[in-house]
C-alpha cells in the first residue's frame, strides 16, 4: 500500500497542460473511464438498432425489403458480439473499473497511466475495425456471434471474404486493449491501496471488478489463440479448425483440422466471459443495496469468497455449451455437475442480498429500483439455466428460443439493469449534477416491465420448438399460429422499449447542463469515493494528502453514531463501534 502523505504535485501525476492532454490523450483514469463508457454506449446503440431490424424480420416478415437472409445473419452476428464484448465487457471493466478502482482504494490514479491511455485507444481502434466490416465487399460476417468454423470462413457464408477477417482482427486488438487495462486494474488494487485499506476493507464493487479482471487475463488468451489460428486458416490455408471437406461442389485444400477444437477454445473463454460481466455487476449491486437500504452488507466475507469461488468454478463448466456437439456421457455428467455446483456460491450472494434488505431502511431511489430488479431478473434467468445445465433437457431445447430467452435474461437484461443503476448512482460524482428523478422512474418501469414482456414469451416459443437462428419460418407446420402472434407482440414491445432508452440518453445529456447541482455525497454513502475534497474529483483525486482508512465501507445505522453512516476515513471513536 502507498503512504498517505505523498505530495499531490509529484511529477508522476501527469498533470494535463492542454485541452488535448486533458480530454483526448488523457492519462487521468476518470477521463479514460468516460471515454470507455461513451464509446461502449455508442457502439451498443448500433447493436440495439440491429436488434430492431432482426425483430422486424421475425415479427413482420418481408416488411423491410432490404433485410434478406445474408443481412439478417450479419445483424445477428454483430449484435451478439457487440453487446457481449464491446459493450458489456468494456463498460464494466474499462468504464466502471477505471473510474471506481482508484477512488475506492484511495489511489491518485492507475499505477500505469500511460498504459491506461493506450488501452482505451486500442479499444477504440478495435471498434473502428469492427464497424469498418459493414463497408467492405461482402459486408460484415454472418457466421453467428460464436464464429464456429468451418462455416465462418467457408464460401457461401455472408462476410466470408473480408467480414470475418476484420472481425477476428478487431477481437485480437480488443484483447490487447483489455490486457493493457487489466494489468493496470490488478496491480492498482494490489499495490496502490491507501493506508488502512486492507483487502477485506475494499468495497465489493472493487472485489467484483478485480476478480473479473484476473479471469479475463486467464480466459481471453484462449480467444486470442483461436482468433489467430482461424485467421491463419482463412488467409494462409492452414488446417487448425478446417477438416477435409467439399464446399459448393468443390473439394477444399483443407485437411485434418478440428472444428471442435475452436468450440473448446471459444467456450473456455466464453463461459468465464459470462462472469467477467456478472461479477462486477454482483459487486456494484451489493454496494447499491447497502447504501440505499442504509444497512451494512450481510456476510461481507462470504460475499468476497463467493465472488472468488464463482470466478474459479467458471473455468470448469465451459462444455455445457457443447452438449449438442456430442461428448462422452461421463464428460456430460461432469460438466452438468459443475454447472449445478456453481449455482451454490451464486445462491449465497442472492441470500445475502435479501438479508441485507431485510429490515433495512429501504429508500426506493432509482439506483435501488434497478438493483432490486437485477436480483429478480438474475434469479429468473438462473433458474432457466438449471434446465439448460442438464444434458437431457438441454439437447432438445438447445437450438430453440428458450436459449435466447435464458441468455438475454442472464447476460443481457440483468447486467444492463446494473449499468443503469450504477450510472444513476455515480453520475453525481462524475458530473457534479443529479439525473432527473422523474425521467429516471419512467425509464426504470418501462425497461423493467418491457424486458419481461419481451423475454418471458420466448420461453414458450422454445417449448413449442421454434428454432433460433432462422431467418424465416415458412413451411414449418409444427409451429402453432400463436407463436407467430407472440413474435409480432415481442417485436412491438422490443422496439418500444428500445426507443425509450433514448430517454435515458436524453436524461444524461440534459442533466449534464441543466440538472440539479449535486451535494458532495448525495446518497450519504460511507465508501471512500464519496469523501474526495472536490466533486467531481480533480486530477490526483485527493488534494495534498491521501486519505487514511479506519473501517470497512459498510458502516450504516450504527448505534451511538450521530448520523446513519460513518465514512471509511473517519477514525473510530469510543462508544461507536464498527460493523466489520
Amino acid at each position: 500500500m502507498v503512504d498517505a502523505n505523498i505530495d499531490a504535485h509529484e511529477g508522476e501525476l501527469h498533470e494535463p497542460t492542454s485541452f488535448i492532454t486533458k480530454y483526448v490523450w488523457s492519462q487521468d483514469h476518470k477521463v479514460i473511464a468516460v471515454q470507455y463508457a461513451v464509446t461502449a454506449i455508442s457502439v451498443g446503440l448500433v447493436a440495439l438498432v440491429m436488434s430492431w431490424l432482426m425483430r422486424m424480420q421475425l415479427g413482420f416478415p418481408g416488411t423491410l425489403e432490404f433485410i434478406d437472409a445474408a443481412a439478417y445473419y450479419q445483424y445477428v452476428t454483430m449484435h451478439g458480439m457487440i453487446m457481449v464484448i464491446y459493450l458489456l465487457t468494456a463498460l464494466f471493466l474499462g468504464g466502471f473499473g477505471n473510474y471506481l478502482i482508484p477512488l475506492m482504494v484511495g489511489a491518485r490514479d492507475m499505477v500505469f497511466p500511460y498504459l491506461n491511455m493506450l488501452s482505451y485507444w486500442f479499444y477504440l481502434l478495435s471498434v473502428i475495425i469492427l464497424m469498418a466490416s459493414f463497408f467492405v465487399p461482402g459486408g460484415a460476417t454472418g457466421a453467428g456471434w460464436t464464429l464456429y468454423p468451418p462455416q465462418s470462413i467457408t464460401q457461401g457464408t455472408p462476410g466470408y471474404d473480408w467480414g470475418i477477417i476484420l472481425m477476428l482482427v478487431s477481437l485480437i486488438v480488443f484483447i490487447v486493449a483489455f490486457t493493457a487495462g487489466g494489468l493496470n486494474y490488478t496491480i492498482t488494487v494490489l499495490q496502490a491501496r491507501t493506508r488502512g485499506m486492507t483487502l477485506m476493507r475494499m468495497p465489493l464493487s472493487v472485489w467484483g471488478i478485480f476478480t473479473a479482471t484476473i479471469m479475463g487475463l486467464l480466459a481471453f488468451p484462449a480467444l486470442f489463440v483461436g482468433g489467430v489460428m482461424m485467421l491463419l486458416d482463412r488467409l494462409l490455408g492452414t488446417s487448425f479448425f478446417m477438416p477435409a471437406m467439399v464446399s459448393l461442389g468443390e473439394p477444399q485444400t483443407y485437411n485434418g483440422g478440428s472444428p471442435l477444437l475452436f468450440q473448446h477454445l471459444f467456450w473456455f473463454f466464453g463461459h468465464p466471459e459470462v462472469y467477467i460481466v456478472a461479477l462486477p455487476a454482483f459487486g456494484i449491486v451489493s454496494d447499491l443495496i447497502s447504501v440505499h437500504a442504509r444497512k451494512n452488507i450481510f456476510g461481507y466475507r462470504q460475499m468476497v469468497w463467493a465472488i472468488v469461488i464463482i470466478g474459479a468454478l467458471s473455468f470448469v463448466v465451459w462444455a455445457h455449451h457443447m452438449y449438442v456437439a456430442g461428448m462422452n456421457p461421463y464428460f456430460g455428467f461432469f460438466f452438468a455437475t459443475t454447472t449445478l455446483i456453481i449455482a451454490l456460491p451464486t445462491a449465497v450472494k442472492v441470500y445475502n442480498w435479501v438479508l441485507t434488505l431485510w429490515r433495512g431502511n429501504i429508500h426506493l431511489t432509482v439506483p435501488m429500483l434497478f438493483a432490486i430488479a437485477f436480483i429478480m431478473t438474475f434469479v429468473v434467468g438462473g433458474l432457466t439455466g438449471l434446465f439448460l445445465g442438464n444434458v437431457v433437457v438441454d439437447v432438445p431445447l438447445s437450438d430453440t428460443y428458450f436459449v435466447v430467452a435464458h441468455f438475454h435474461m442472464v447476460m443481457g437484461v440483468a447486467p444492463i439493469l446494473v449499468v443503469f443503476g450504477a450510472i444513476y448512482h455515480w453520475y453525481p460524482k462524475i458530473t457534479g449534477r443529479m439525473l432527473n428523478d422523474k425521467i429516471g422512474h419512467t425509464h426504470f418501469w418501462v425497461t423493467f416491465i418491457g424486458t419481461y414482456l419481451i423475454y418471458f414469451p420466448m420461453h414458450f416459443l422454445g417449448f413449442v420448438g421454434m428454432p433460433r437462428r432462422y431467418y424465416t419460418f415458412d413451411d414449418m407446420g409444427f409451429i402453432p399460429e400463436s407463436a407467430f402472434t407472440l413474435n409480432s407482440f415481442i417485436t412491438v414491445v422490443a422496439i418500444f422499449v428500445g426507443v425509450m432508452q433514448l430517454l435515458f440518453i436524453f436524461n444524461m445529456i440534459w442533466s449534464l447542463f441543466k440538472g440539479k447541482v449535486a451535494d458532495p455525497n448525495p446518497w450519504n454513502a460511507a465508501s471512500l469515493e464519496w469523501q474526495t475534497p472536490h466533486t467531481p474529483p480533480k486530477h490526483g483525486n485527493w488534494g495534498p494528502a491521501l486519505p487514511e482508512v479506519h473501517r470497512w465501507a459498510y458502516d450504516y445505522s450504527l448505534p451511538g453514531a450521530k448520523q446513519d453512516f460513518i465514512p471509511q476515513n473517519e477514525p473510530q471513536k469510543k462508544g461507536v463501534g464498527t460493523g466489520e
